[in-house]
């Protein structure tokens, strides 16, 4: 994605903006030439950088600013004022800094710093080779992160896929709906790879790991030494044991792979049996329906999505994909699927071209097992997450971990809770002894509407909602004993970025 909107707006900053309308705290969104830039005073300091997010190209001048940092309003992205770096994921790119000169009562933007990049860090200490198993991801920005800290030795990263990292929340949203294109996915370009001297082996398992002999023998025989290792092998999709789940034209939606195979599939389908209103169940719902396909949803939930989001959203959402057509079939199970058809419990059949399975997923920690590493319903680590075996770190689907916002243990299965641990692990494994404490973050996206949700509630006492959800702007803050452990915002972008920061601040939950 672009950091550069098509059309330029705001003052021409090469030619000056008062100095006056820079009072602190202010921004401003200008341009240079046709490239949109962000100046901003904070601290008594000015600084300017490019203006979009270098993830999917958010409004910057609409986030927060936080210190010397801009968090974005679209997926809390947090960029440095300074430099431009990419702090924290989920972009892992930098923007563009500029250079900035006051002279006779106005500002001037000046032109372009020659990098947006900070200087490269010094590690504290110092490895040969860091084996990153999992090409997620935890994998590719663990191993972003290494390089940008300094580590000079191997970089190994074994990934089961077949293709290069990509942007896998992608596969459920714009990509399978027709609105994306293929080569938007990947997350770098090939030569970054190259460019950066990571090893990157596709197509490619581990079997087993010698915690004690720090080597990792991998599927075709071959054995990796390392200094270091990072777990993240992320997780699978749980499998339906029922007649006909084996059909070809039976689905599920975890690989780019997976994703081809159901666009093909959905190219000469007219319906689809969606089977579990999951993230990804309902998701695909939303991407199938707009490629026209008639949509039936499956699920044994009174509500979708309800477990997380509440009843409150589970009905909203429901109506929401009721108006663009689907029909639900909730407190249901299925129990065999034909070439044609899907047939529930109840008896009742449904016509289906094209059945997508998304009853949940499994995190992959078999090989952690068997290297005889602590588990806890997931791969155990400490707040630096570092496993039961000292250097071997683990980030991801698989890890469970102390959140100190809430005070449990927990395990979280989102896109942005993975980068952020593979950034933080990849530090700790060059000796940074930092602290895992990022607020937990994802979106999900049905047609036009987007949630955000700050936090992490696995049980609450009280929802309480601010505004009207049928207006489209709207907070819900999940309380438990009197303690907000989590945010959705809807249309309500820069409130789930405060929220973010006061439960940064707070530590074990907000009052």
């Amino acid at each position: 994605m672009s950091e550069d909107p098509a059309e330029p707006r705001g003052p021409n900053l090469a030619d000056g903006i008062p100095l006056a309308q820079l009072e602190e705290g202010a921004t401003v969104l200008g341009h240079v030439g046709d490239k949109p830039v962000l100046v901003v005073r904070s601290a008594g300091e000015i600084f300017a950088i490019g203006a979009a997010c270098t993830h999917y190209g958010g409004p910057l001048a609409e986030g927060l600013i936080v210190g010397d940092s801009v968090r974005c309003p679209w997926h809390h992205a947090c960029f440095s004022l300074r430099t431009g770096e990419a702090l924290r994921a989920p972009a892992l790119k930098p923007v563009s800094g500029w250079n900035v000169e006051a002279r006779d009562g106005k500002l001037f933007v000046l032109g372009k710093r020659k990098s947006a990049e900070r200087a490269t860090s010094v590690p504290t200490q110092v490895l040969g080779t860091v084996v990153i198993l999992g090409g997620g991801a935890a994998g590719i920005a663990a191993a972003e992160m290494l390089r940008r800290e300094g580590h000079a030795g191997r970089i190994v990263m074994i990934s089961a896929d077949g293709a290069a990292p990509y942007d896998r929340p992608n596969l459920s949203k714009d990509y399978l709906a027709g609105k994306a294109q293929e080569k938007w996915l990947p997350l770098f370009s090939g030569g970054f790879y190259e460019k950066h001297g990571i090893e990157l082996h596709l197509g490619t398992r581990a079997d087993s790991i010698d915690a004690s002999g720090k080597r990792v023998r991998l599927s075709d025989g071959s054995e990796e030494g390392f200094d270091a290792l990072l777990l993240a092998t992320g997780a699978e999709p749980v499998r339906l044991d029922i007649p006909g789940s084996d059909r070809p034209h039976v689905h599920y939606l975890r690989s780019l792979d997976d994703c081809r195979a159901i666009i093909a599939n959905a190219e000469h389908a007219e319906r689809a049996v969606i089977i579990g209103a999951s993230f990804i169940g309902m998701e695909a719902a939303a991407s199938l329906r707009m490629r026209g396909l008639q949509i039936h949803v499956v699920a044994p939930d009174k509500r979708p999505m309800e477990r997380v989001l509440g009843p409150q959203l589970g009905d909203y959402l429901r109506r929401i994909h009721e108006e663009q057509g689907v029909a639900f079939h909730l407190e249901q199970t299925a129990v065999a699927i034909d070439d044609g058809a899907v047939t529930l419990r109840s008896g009742e059949t449904i016509d289906a071209d094209l059945v997508v399975i998304g009853i949940g997923v499994r995190p992959l920690t078999e090989i952690a097992e068997r290297a005889g590493l602590a588990l806890d319903r997931g791969v155990s680590v400490n707040e630096y997450l570092e496993t039961s075996a000292p250097g071997i770190f683990a980030a991801g689907d698989i890890a469970r971990w102390l959140d100190p916002h809430t005070g449990q243990r927990i395990r979280v299965e989102h896109w942005v809770v993975a980068e952020r641990q593979g950034q933080t692990a990849a530090k700790n494994i060059l000796g940074k002894h930092e602290r895992f404490a990022a607020v937990p973050f994802f979106w999900t996206q049905h047609y036009d509407l987007s949630l955000s949700y700050v936090g992490h509630a696995e049980r609450w006492d009280t929802i309480d909602i601010d505004g009207d959800l049928e207006s489209g702007s709207c907070t819900l803050a999940y309380r438990q004993d009197g303690k907000t452990l989590a945010i959705v915002t809807i249309g309500r972008d820069r409130q789930g970025l405060e929220a973010e920061v006061a439960m940064e601040t707070a530590g074990s939950g907000i009052r």
